[in-house]
């Protein structure tokens, strides 16, 4: 639990850390005008943004904030992303262009688990019930059954529809 905690409290910090590693990065390891102009304006917006969209996305499930934790599916996909992400600023050109195509996949992915886990957890379960032609509804809550209930019947009243009498 200490884990998926600690990962909620870093998605907000990582949104402005990553892509100042890419910038730090870039400097560091002599990755030239091309890299700069890539990492000022692709990179660093496009990390930003797609970060904290995916933690809003995170946090806005009901079990997220209650237990102040992610879960284990977020932690891998974002460990994984932000691991890629951290390669990226080592600007190794052996290695460079596959890690980047991987990071924009494993993006994607983690984004559609995030949408996916929203979805799960947000569309109501079992509540609609559906008649023989389509139409859904909310069932009534069945009342308890104690033994003082049973005892006390309810009234019961029925109500028949009729033809209404024509005057003569």
């Amino acid at each position: 639990m200490w884990l998926r905690r600690a990962f909620f409290g870093w998605l907000i910090p990582a949104a402005f850390l990553l892509p100042l590693w890419l910038l730090v990065g870039w400097g560091v390891f002599n990755a030239g005008g091309w890299a700069f102009l890539w990492v000022l304006f692709l990179a660093i917006p496009s990390v930003l943004i797609g970060e904290l969209v995916l933690t809003l996305l995170v946090r806005a499930r009901g079990t997220v904030r209650a237990q102040r934790a992610i879960s284990w599916w977020d932690v891998l996909g974002f460990t994984v992303w932000h691991c890629l992400t951290i390669a990226l600023g080592f600007y190794n050109p052996a290695w460079w262009a596959p890690v980047f195509v991987l990071t924009i996949a494993v993006f994607v992915g983690l984004f559609w688990l995030v949408l996916w886990e929203l979805w799960r957890e947000a569309r109501p379960a079992g509540i609609v019930q559906y008649t023989r032609a389509g139409v859904g509804f909310i069932a009534a809550e069945r009342p308890s059954t104690t033994a003082d209930d049973l005892r006390a019947e309810p009234d019961i009243i029925v109500i028949t529809e009729g033809k209404k009498p024509t005057a003569p």
